[in-house]
């Protein structure tokens, strides 16, 4: 019978709105910093949601000479620079790794859409003259993410991107993971990038009334579970992964900051964009990481929930949550991270992935910041961790995370104890 391998994490990368590595990101979360503000990428004037949580001191200068840069969506960009970190922090040496037994498997909810519109606009402005960038099909299309990891660094095992919405890099994480287990690999590269901060993505949610427009106070305008919230806030950015076999990180002495215990996959076969009322999608996928994980309900400490600060997204998952924990979800700590860093579509698992496990490290539970009245359909008797981060000493986190089309997906981490 084949040895089931135990995954761990050994190495973080972020790029987030509230911070441009794991550390900064992580101290940000703890403090509750917002990362909303006005757009400054593009004139949002006609636009009905006029701010985002944009990266604020990102330059790809900084990271790719004008030549590699010009053949990078910015999506591959992120992705490349959050993996770079990952590997670093990891203190992976490829001179000693076996490179096909190394993969990478990314997420994106959308690829290249800033290359796509620029195109487009381009080709109208032209008269319709057919002269496109020979760069434009490679920068754009959604597997080129990990395909530039890969390249980079020689990679040689697997490699493929997950699409699927809001869910895309946790898909991604649980591949890896199965991946390892099955002996396909003893390293995975994995996370998520999006970079959709762009007129026609911000126009094409405002369209169907998924972002707030509360341009007024754009800080405060992702507030999970309040009364008054109105939508979520398009954040943009990455998150990687480095994950290993218990095995193999310590043959090389490497620090682990936590073990993946499992994860759950379920769809709602339900609707385009709306979850199910009473989150029986959501319930499942959390039942099911349970399962894989070995672990009761009563195991799990905090839940970083999916939390996009939408009307009927945040109600839904607190129901699944509920009917699932029962009187053990009062004894847990919840909280939505896009409260800070808004909502990074398919490079959301990741991120709050790195959260959960940070979480469990510094024994911090980040907050739900923006609350002001709680939404009245909601029990406030659960700890939704509102506007201030709470010290617990845990060991198991659960990360949510669920996209348009009825994907869901949930990962649980266990904190590390050699």
């Amino acid at each position: 019978m084949q040895k089931i391998n135990r995954v761990v994490v050994t190495g973080l990368g972020s790029l987030t709105p509230i911070g441009e590595n794991t550390q900064t990101y992580w101290q940000n979360l703890a403090n509750g910093v917002s990362g909303a503000g006005s757009i400054t990428r593009f004139d949002a004037s006609k636009h009905k949601t006029k701010f985002a949580c944009e990266l604020k001191n990102y330059r790809e200068e900084d990271h790719f000479d004008r030549k590699e840069a010009k053949r990078l969506d910015p999506c591959s960009q992120y992705a490349m620079v959050s993996a770079k970190e990952a590997i670093e922090d990891a203190s992976l040496n490829l001179s000693k790794l076996d490179l096909e037994r190394v993969g990478v498997l990314w997420g994106t909810g959308i690829g290249g859409i800033q290359s796509i519109q620029d195109e487009i606009v381009n080709f109208v402005q032209a008269d319709m003259v057919p002269r496109f960038s020979p760069f434009f099909i490679p920068k754009m299309i959604a597997n080129m993410p990990s395909g530039q990891i890969s390249i980079k660094y020689g990679f040689k095992g697997p490699n493929y991107v997950t699409v699927s919405a809001c869910a895309s890099s946790s898909h991604a994480i649980i591949d890896a993971v199965h991946l390892i287990k099955l002996g396909l690999a003893d390293v995975m590269i994995t996370g998520g990038s999006e970079a959709a901060i762009t007129p026609v993505a911000i126009g094409g949610f405002n369209v169907i009334k998924g972002l707030s427009e509360r341009n007024d106070d754009p800080k405060t305008a992702s507030r999970p579970f309040d009364q008054h919230r109105d939508g979520f806030v398009l954040g943009e950015g990455a998150g990687a992964l480095v994950l290993e076999t218990e095995e193999h990180a310590r043959a090389r002495g490497a620090k682990i900051y936590a073990e993946v215990l499992g994860g759950g996959m379920s769809a709602d076969a339900y609707h385009i964009t709306a979850p199910l009322p009473e989150g029986e999608g959501a319930f499942s996928s959390m039942k099911q990481a349970l399962k894989s994980a070995g672990i009761t309900p009563q195991e799990v400490e905090y839940i970083n929930v999916h939390g996009t600060s939408t009307p009927l997204g945040d109600v839904s998952e607190i129901k699944a949550i509920q009917n699932l924990f029962r009187e053990h979800a009062y004894d847990l700590n919840i909280s939505s991270t896009k409260s800070m860093t808004g909502h990074l579509l398919g490079a959301a698992g990741a991120i709050e992935a790195i959260a959960s496990i940070l979480a469990i490290k510094h024994s911090i539970i980040p907050p739900t910041i923006n609350h002001y009245e709680l939404d009245s359909t909601l029990d406030n008797k659960l700890n939704f961790t509102f506007n201030q981060a709470q010290s617990r000493e845990f060991s198991i986190a659960l990360s949510n995370t669920f996209g348009f089309g009825g994907h869901n997906t949930s990962i649980i981490f266990k904190k590390w104890v050699n």
